[in-house]
């Protein structure tokens, strides 16, 4: 179906794949996978024909549709939610807009002497409308987005509105509502709560087209693919299996060229010492010139090429009191809309509670109040004693000072730090060498979300609360950061989608839902078996 066949493709001075060849064939689900900047959204450009290879070629068959859906959504305003969706199902979109500006001039006073006229056109255009199969398309439309968290009000509303995460799931829908016949995604869990995530991924298991896909969510790829094709070094490898299994894969075959590469070691050093040692002796020139010749002809193993896995190991927090935050008869209101009446809740030592609940139900909130970044309407908010907190917000981000390098935002949090405790703790979250000189204002998503998440623990709070904490991060931070805070013996309260995330680091659920509030001791894998579903959308 898709091909690529040897090829090469360098961007600037980066060589980004030689002589690479892989394929997707009719129906698979492949996850793409690769250390950042190893040319993954490069690969996606190619098969989409945004860009060509500098040598070899990317073959479709003819008639193939693809869809590519980019973290560059481009901009979108002026029309709602469902027609932009709709849009990318070709002409019908059109239709639909003509017959919404109908609806409205048949409304309008102003233009009641045209109404004969406007009543005919409108006929006409519902029969072609309806030709096109509008009516089920829209339909449909509204399905996806209701599947990816929107209300029949962001739906209608114009989509310039929204914000940019919001704006990408639109984005998203209008690949899933075209349902071509390969889709390219390039990160669809960005942006995703822990409803549409799942919605998505059953979407994902009942499409029949191909499926070419990236993600930093283990669980997600790892419930939809059933092949991996790995960037590594230039090379495109493909590995039949999910993604645990490629793990699996991958560091069986990494410790096997490592023993290889080790043997071959000792029989060449075994082999220069015979040589050094009888290479002026005459009476072995001929065993010494054999073995000469015999090394030159010796197939070199290379060593495994080692992935930078970073780890990151906590300074012990110091202790707190066995109660840490206590929230009592607590209310809190945005307007006219209530979130909270009389919420009763207590975080104590060593309790690390992930709070679960669908968009709106006061998730955030919830962390605001407990970090005192928002205050109650009613109730008392007490903080146990000896609490240091470390409060993870996603507007954290916007406080870097963008004229300052990583280093330098290291050293104005921490001035007694040594300049080598430093750059091992840049180092751990991924910035070494020249990274650590890059200004705020040039890091992307995922750089700052690790640089403020370094900055906060360096120094540990016995207190964490974690809105969100790995959106922008990828694989290899995620696992050191599930490594990491599993040996922490501090007290957490978090928000994540990550189900890795969420299974590794709870003990306890708080679950918000319209009914109140529920609690549940054990973690969100205990929670799962316990409820029968994964997020509280999704009853049963």
């Amino acid at each position: 179906m898709i091909r690529l066949e040897n090829i090469s493709k360098q961007n600037g001075h980066q060589i980004l794949f030689i002589e690479a060849s892989a394929a997707l064939l009719e129906g698979e689900k492949v996850g793409l996978v690769g250390p950042n900047g190893a040319g993954k959204t490069t690969l996606f450009r190619m098969i989409a024909g945004q860009e060509r290879p500098d040598e070899g070629q990317v073959a479709v068959d003819r008639g193939v549709t693809i869809g590519y859906f980019d973290q560059d959504v481009g901009e979108m305003s002026g029309r709602n939610a469902v027609s932009e969706v709709m849009d990318g199902a070709g002409p019908v979109s059109v239709v639909a807009t003509e017959l919404k500006e109908l609806e409205a001039a048949m409304a309008d006073p102003d233009r009641a002497d045209e109404l004969e006229d406007l009543v005919e056109r409108y006929g006409e255009v519902q029969g072609r409308f309806e030709e096109l199969d509008g009516y089920a398309l829209e339909g449909r439309a509204r399905e996806v987005l209701a599947g990816l968290g929107f209300t029949e009000e962001m739906m209608d509303g114009d989509v310039g509105a929204l914000s940019g995460g919001w704006k990408m799931r639109v984005a998203l829908a209008r690949i899933l509502l075209m349902r071509p016949d390969a889709m390219l995604l390039d990160e669809p869990s960005n942006h995703l709560d822990l409803e549409s995530l799942i919605w998505l991924e059953e979407f994902l298991r009942g499409y029949e087209g191909a499926l070419l896909m990236t993600s930093h969510d283990r669980e997600f790829m790892n419930r939809i693919v059933t092949k991996v094709v790995e960037i590594d070094g230039g090379a495109l490898t493909t590995y039949s299996g999910d993604y645990e299994f490629y793990a699996q894969q991958r560091a069986q075959n990494e410790k096997q060229q490592q023993a290889q590469f080790e043997r071959q070691q000792a029989m060449l050093a075994k082999e220069i010492k015979f040589i050094e040692r009888f290479k002026a002796r005459a009476s072995h020139a001929a065993q010494v010139q054999s073995r000469v010749k015999k090394l030159e002809k010796i197939d070199k193993v290379e060593p495994p090429r080692r992935r930078q896995s970073v780890s990151f190991e906590f300074a012990p927090a110091p202790r707190s009191g066995e109660d840490v935050v206590s929230l009592t008869n607590v209310r809190k209101s945005y307007g006219a809309k209530r979130i909270y009446e009389g919420l009763d809740f207590q975080v104590r030592r060593k309790e690390r509670w992930c709070v679960l609940g669908v968009n709106g139900a006061g998730k955030s909130t919830l962390l605001k109040l407990a970090a005192g970044a928002a205050q109650p309407d009613a109730g008392a908010i007490a903080l146990g004693g000896s609490v240091k907190m470390g409060y993870f917000a996603q507007h954290a981000m916007d406080l870097l000072d963008g004229e300052h390098t990583v280093f330098q935002s290291l050293e104005d949090a921490f001035p007694r730090a040594g300049q080598g405790a430093l750059r091992t703790l840049a180092g751990c979250f991924g910035f070494s060498g020249d990274d650590a000189e890059k200004k705020c204002r040039v890091l992307s998503g995922g750089e700052k979300a690790r640089l403020v998440m370094a900055k906060m623990l360096f120094d540990p709070p016995n207190f964490l609360v974690l809105d969100e904490p790995t959106n922008h991060l990828d694989m290899a931070t995620k696992e050191m950061l599930v490594t990491a805070l599993s040996q922490y013996e501090g007290a957490m309260l978090f928000v994540s989608h990550d189900r890795r995330f969420l299974a590794a680091l709870s003990n306890r659920v708080l679950e918000l839902t319209p009914e109140g509030i529920h609690k549940y001791g054990g973690g969100y894998t205990e929670y799962v078996a316990r409820t029968g579903h994964e997020a509280p959308g999704l009853h049963g």
